[in-house]
C-alpha cells in the first residue's frame, strides 16, 4: 500500500462535512433539548465517564419525563443509528489516506503493530454503537436492564478512549508526514 493510498481528499472532506452535519443535528435537535427539558446532560457527553449511580439516576430521570424519554430514543433510532459509522468510516479513511503503517513513524513496525492500529476506529464504532444499545436497553423496562446498567459506563470509556487515541495518533501522523522531506 502506497502512501495515501489512492484515496481522494475529497471523499475524506465529504464524509467530515457528513460527520459535522449529524453532529450537529444531534447536538441541536437531541442533546440541548435534553439538557433543557431536564436539566441533565445526555450520559453519551460525558467524556470523562460515570458509574452505575449516573446510570440509576437517569433511569429514575427518565422514569419521571416522558418527553425526555421521547427525546432519548429519537436520538438513538435518529442521528446516532448513522453517525458511528460515519466516523467509523472517516477514522479509517484517514489512517488510509496518512499511508501505510511501516512508514509513519520513520522505522520498521511489526506487521500485528499496524494491523491493530487500522482497528482502532471500528473498535470505536462497536463501542458506540453497544453503548447505543445499551442505554436503550437500560433506560427500558426489559430483563436486562440490570445487565446494560453495568455495561453501559464501560462501553462510554471504551468509546472515548478508542476515539481519544484515533485522534491522536491521526494528529501525530498528519504532523509527521506533514513535517517529513518531501521524496519526489
Amino acid at each position: 500500500m502506497k502512501a495515501g493510498s489512492g484515496i481522494p481528499l475529497w471523499v475524506v472532506s465529504l464524509l467530515a462535512a457528513l460527520c459535522l452535519a449529524v453532529l450537529a443535528w444531534t447536538t441541536f435537535g437531541f442533546v440541548v433539548p435534553f439538557k433543557h427539558e431536564t436539566g441533565q446532560a445526555v450520559l453519551d457527553t460525558y467524556f470523562a465517564g460515570y458509574d452505575e449511580s449516573a446510570v440509576f439516576h437517569m433511569q429514575k430521570l427518565l422514569d419521571e419525563n416522558e418527553t425526555a424519554t421521547r427525546l432519548l430514543r429519537a436520538m438513538y433510532f435518529g442521528p446516532e443509528l448513522i453517525f458511528p459509522a460515519l466516523l467509523t468510516a472517516l477514522l479509517f479513511l484517514a489512517f488510509l489516506k496518512l499511508g501505510p503503517v511501516g512508514s509513519w513513524f520513520g522505522q520498521s513496525v511489526h506487521p500485528f503493530v499496524g494491523k491493530a492500529v487500522y482497528l482502532l476506529p471500528f473498535i470505536y464504532g462497536i463501542a458506540d454503537y453497544g453503548e447505543n444499545i445499551s442505554s436503550l436497553i437500560a433506560f427500558g423496562n426489559g430483563a436486562d436492564a440490570g445487565l446494560a446498567t453495568y455495561l453501559l459506563p464501560w462501553m462510554t470509556r471504551l468509546k472515548f478512549a478508542s476515539l481519544a487515541i484515533c485522534f491522536i495518533l491521526i494528529a501525530r501522523l498528519a504532523i509527521a508526514r506533514w513535517l517529513s522531506p518531501r521524496r519526489d
